[in-house]
């Protein structure tokens, strides 16, 4: 998969790209990376990418000639075209697999008050915010949806790994523990020392299943439940209700 990224600083991107998994995953051939310096087509003298906005109003506005002709010089049209704003679709995990079938991104990374409608209208299909808030640098924005999307490719990560994340099947992941087994009066849960597949399995669904209650009852109203699933959570449920409310969340033993 190939992630072009338009950007008026490229450098904040580099070290992304340069580190960690993905520079593995570069190295293999897994993915590909280019960037494009918006400002590199810019007229002024100064390579100026901002003006104000019709109409009156606070900020400023990426223009519209230099962004288009980046655009075109990657050959936008025809591929999909992501722009970073916090007026777009809200980014989750089912949004990052829908966009990881593709075989190029052009990422927009948005600045300032935001580029010109037309080109949104001209170019972009996806306007994505990932959060209910406001960043002042688009480039974080890009890296985050990059991050959630390279790593679901073939090779990059295990399968195994990928099925057991938070929001993969609609929850959030169990916690985990590694050594020492006693830290500062704090154990390891037994059971995870016990060697019983089958129980491990049974106390990993009922963490998932109560984290997701405590954090993100929202997931639980869109999750399709199995029937172990919604029985054990008719038992997280009662005990909550037994302790007087979930304000007095404890962990399932």
């Amino acid at each position: 998969m190939k992630f072009t990224v338009l950007s008026l600083f490229p450098e904040i991107l580099e070290g992304f790209f340069g580190s960690s998994i993905m520079a593995k995953s570069l190295a293999k051939g897994l993915v590909e990376y280019q960037s494009v310096q918006i400002r590199d087509f810019a007229f002024s003298k100064h390579k100026n990418c901002d003006d104000l906005p019709y109409g009156g109003g606070a900020g400023m506005l990426l223009k519209t000639e230099p962004l288009a002709l980046a655009l075109d010089s990657v050959e936008a049209k025809g591929k999909r075209v992501v722009y970073t704003s916090p007026g777009g679709r809200l980014f989750n995990q089912a949004y990052a697999e829908e966009l990881a079938k593709e075989a190029e991104l052009v990422i927009i990374c948005g600045r300032y008050e935001g580029i010109d409608q037309r080109i949104i209208d001209e170019y972009v299909d996806d306007e994505v915010s990932i959060g209910d808030y406001v960043l002042s640098s688009g480039e974080t924005a890009a890296l985050a949806i990059i991050d959630s999307i390279y790593r679901l490719l073939d090779g990059v990560i295990s399968q195994e790994s990928l099925e057991e994340e938070s929001h993969t099947r609609g929850l959030l992941e169990y916690p985990h523990y590694t050594r020492p087994e006693l830290w500062r009066d704090r154990a390891v849960p037994p059971v995870l020392l016990s060697g019983h597949h089958a129980e491990i399995r049974r106390w990993r669904l009922e963490q998932s299943l109560q984290k997701t209650l405590r954090n993100r009852p929202d997931l639980l109203e869109k999750a399709n439940l199995g029937p172990e699933e919604t029985q054990v959570l008719k038992i997280i449920k009662s005990r909550l209700e037994n302790r007087g409310g979930n304000h007095g969340y404890h962990q399932v033993d």
